[in-house]
């Protein structure tokens, strides 16, 4: 399964290429969306957040939220609440993508810990 838009609209940083490669594409309530639902949600957003080029990475299962690199904004990751009105939908941000994958990984564990998995 590939994870990498189509290189003519971004070029992933090597901190994603190597998620990818060690398999590291589902943290339970976070994952990676493959490449062609990726694309799909690009233009989406496109759509809905005309002033932004966000590239979507990843999904949160329980509610709207998404990872996206930013065109223009370095390695940094955008946690954007995808349907919100345009100005609102910005939620957090990340210094790069090792910085997501930590908190992917610590809201995994509060997730499961809530849920009784020991």
């Amino acid at each position: 399964m590939s994870y990498l838009m189509d290189s003519n609209i971004y070029v992933y940083p090597e901190s994603f290429q190597k998620i990818v490669e060690l398999n590291m594409v589902d943290f339970d309530i976070w994952y990676l969306l493959d490449a062609d639902v990726a694309t799909r949600r690009y233009f989406d957003l496109k759509q809905r957040y005309p002033n932004r080029k966000l590239i979507p990475f990843a999904k949160r299962d329980d509610n709207d939220d998404i990872a996206c690199f930013e065109i223009g904004k370095g390695n940094t990751v955008q946690l954007i609440h995808d349907f919100s009105s345009e100005g609102y939908e910005q939620r957090g941000e990340f210094e790069d993508l090792w910085m997501w994958v930590k908190e992917a990984v610590r809201e995994m564990i509060d997730f499961n810990k809530s849920e009784g998995i020991e």
